[in-house]
């Protein structure tokens, strides 16, 4: 069934076509969940609210834009909601660190580390910097989006940002020397 097709049977109530776009979409969208939340039991909370807000408010679709991008977006919000109601940890504002300033990875580094070696480093960074990382580099948000979404200054998610690549590049690093 096409998307388009698939989205106005939802739209319409279809209980079979909810299902079908539940199980095209809720493998990626637990693996976003679980990009926010490391807790295998909470990620799949998340997912499942996800869901019932996508259903709830899918008549909102326009169907201008990606679907995708749409759902996402959804899922993203349902994870920091769910962050800022348990206020796990603080975002609180940072001070420049010359030590974390932003330099580009070495992206020969990353070519040698699979996919899942990747996801299982970003999940071992602070929260702070692992949403704010998910955020910026996977989802593609802006630092200025990130702020408000955060409700922290722009220079914060700016320095978590920065913080989160120097860990993530030291810890692909390990792996790779370990590995060679």
């Amino acid at each position: 069934m096409e998307e388009r097709q698939l989205i106005e049977e939802c739209k319409r109530g279809d209980s079979r076509a909810r299902k079908t776009l539940y199980e095209l979409h809720a493998s990626a969208m637990m693996s976003l969940c679980q990009r926010y939340v490391c807790n295998l039991d909470t990620a799949r909370d998340l997912m499942h609210d996800g869901f019932v807000k996508l259903f709830t408010k899918i008549h909102t679709y326009s169907g201008l834009g990606s679907f995708n991008g749409w759902m996402r977006r959804i899922f993203v919000t349902t994870a920091l909601e769910h962050l800022r109601r348990n206020r796990i940890r603080q975002y609180g504002a940072e001070t420049k660190d010359p030590e974390f300033e932003e330099q580009d990875p070495e992206l020969s580094l990353f070519e040698h580390l699979s996919a899942d070696d990747l996801f299982a480093c970003i999940a071992r960074l602070p929260e702070k910097y692992r949403i704010v990382f998910n955020m910026h580099a996977i989802e593609e948000y802006t630092h200025v989006e990130i702020a408000q979404a955060l409700e922290i200054s722009e220079n914060t998610v700016r320095s978590q940002y920065a913080r989160a690549r120097q860990m993530l590049q030291r810890m692909v690093t390990k792996i790779w020397n370990t590995n060679k």
